[in-house]
């Protein structure tokens, strides 16, 4: 995809496969594809594909490259002779090997993180690591299986929405978790000491979400080691995920420019300082290595004129959330007026509250602002459950005619669902992750309707 196809006007939809009926990979797909179709969007948005680490959440994983086995239910039999299966095991022998590895040992230790495994597997000794290959070499093929069965399974998927005109819309995490694969096999790469344990970890600091930041407890790269190696682990993923989707998200892309990092002692993110990282010299090399960017910044936040300077000089398109934008300040780059092409617009994201319940749950002064800056009436001066739809039809409304490139739309703000359908709040470890739709909720009329606003908007791909 040329950067020039990047500012084609779209729209799409934000939804997570486990937010399907079923929450996995099977005959729902094909349904969701045909209603995405149907109702003129052309791309598909989802969290990241790969392996929860402990609870749910897409954003800690156990590896930066397989993907989540619950996605798929219903594997056959391992069969060597299928097509594609020893090339796939060839053509990923660099992550896959140590990824089913990593399953087996975890298994045969309850659980524990790597870093408190026995010294022999925790620092993956030779002697150590060929006999769990020669006494586990069967589950760990079948562990191969499992992922050859999810990647060509995704593969399919994505022949299929091509074929209808639909990108998938793919998403990576700026950092990897500590109980990773990743750490486990290349130690080197993070600053770690001696035993394994974080020195530093990342997270943001205090904003809009959180009065004390984010102590996201992963490690920080160790970047002169990932340089010396000329990012080859970076180009790897990249290449890996471009292979899966059309287009990319980097969450947490300032962390490129300036990362906050904070001593691994420290409670919360609250003490912590911006250190510079070499994201120019990372995306350089990324660009030589793939010829082109097809990648969307996710510039949220505390966002200096550098981080923004990097996104440009790579003609990365950034982020927009409405929700944000009813403020006083005229610059604000979340309202509508402000919204340029470079742009990707959201309603909100999986991190806000759906529309409606962000308005529900937004004071009375607050509620009286937003409806005044939508020109919505308020009947007999009441502000009621009406009045929350008539806001998220309005902020669809607005984010469809913006300047943005691309329009995206969580599935939440489509169905009018309030705050019981919100999938992530920042912060906090309960009820996430969890929120899926089910079939009824679709109305007849809703493809046709939603299609008729994608085709005002002048964002209907023929």
């Amino acid at each position: 995809m040329s950067t020039q196809d990047f500012y084609d006007r779209r729209a799409g939809i934000l939804l997570h496969p486990t937010s399907l009926p079923s929450g996995v990979l099977d005959r729902d797909v094909e349904r969701w594809l045909g209603l995405l179709a149907g109702a003129g969007f052309s791309v598909w948005q989802v969290l990241p594909l790969g392996e929860p680490k402990g609870g749910l959440s897409p954003y800690q994983c156990i590896s930066a490259f397989a993907m989540n086995p619950a996605l798929l239910t219903d594997f056959p039999p391992l069969d060597k002779t299928v097509p594609g299966y020893i090339e796939f095991c060839t053509s990923n022998h660099s992550w896959l090997y140590d990824y089913a590895l990593f399953r087996v040992l975890k298994q045969m230790f309850d659980d524990a993180p790597w870093f408190e495994w026995p010294d022999e597997w925790k620092y993956r000794q030779p002697h150590a690591m060929q006999r769990a290959f020669d006494e586990f070499k069967d589950y760990i093929a079948e562990l191969s299986w499992e992922q050859f069965q999810l990647y060509d399974r995704w593969r399919q998927i994505k022949h299929r929405a091509n074929a209808k005109s639909i990108r998938l819309f793919g998403d990576i995490p700026l950092f990897v978790a500590h109980d990773s694969v990743d750490v486990w096999a290349h130690p080197e790469q993070f600053l770690l000491d001696e035993n394994g344990m974080m020195t530093v970890v990342a997270g943001v600091p205090p904003d809009y979400y959180s009065a004390t930041g984010q102590r996201w407890g992963n490690p920080h790269y160790n970047w002169d080691v990932m340089r010396q190696e000329n990012y080859a682990w970076w180009l790897e993923r990249i290449d890996h995920h471009l292979q899966e989707f059309d287009m990319l998200r980097i969450d947490h892309f300032r962390g490129l420019e300036s990362a906050w990092v904070i001593n691994a002692d420290c409670e919360t993110a609250v003490d912590g300082h911006w250190e510079e990282m070499p994201g120019d010299e990372l995306l350089a090399k990324i660009h030589e290595d793939a010829g082109h960017l097809p990648i969307v910044a996710e510039d949220l936040g505390i966002i200096t004129p550098e981080v923004t300077a990097l996104r440009r000089k790579y003609h990365l398109p950034g982020m927009s959330v409405l929700q944000f934008g009813f403020d006083e300040h005229a610059d604000n780059p979340h309202k509508p007026q402000n919204i340029k092409q470079d742009m990707v617009v959201y309603t909100g994201t999986h991190d806000n509250d759906t529309t409606k319940g962000w308005f529900n749950a937004s004071p009375e002064d607050v509620k009286k602002y937003i409806l005044q800056t939508l020109n919505i009436e308020q009947h007999a001066g009441q502000i009621n459950d009406s009045s929350a739809d008539l806001v998220v039809d309005k902020l669809i409304d607005n984010a469809m005619n913006s300047q943005a490139s691309l329009c995206m739309i969580p599935m939440q703000d489509c169905l009018h669902l309030g705050t019981e359908a919100r999938m992530n709040t920042p912060g906090t470890i309960e009820d996430n992750w969890q929120w899926s739709f089910r079939w009824e909720q679709i109305y007849d009329e809703m493809a046709a309707d939603l299609r008729l606003i994608i085709e005002t908007a002048n964002r209907l791909v023929k």
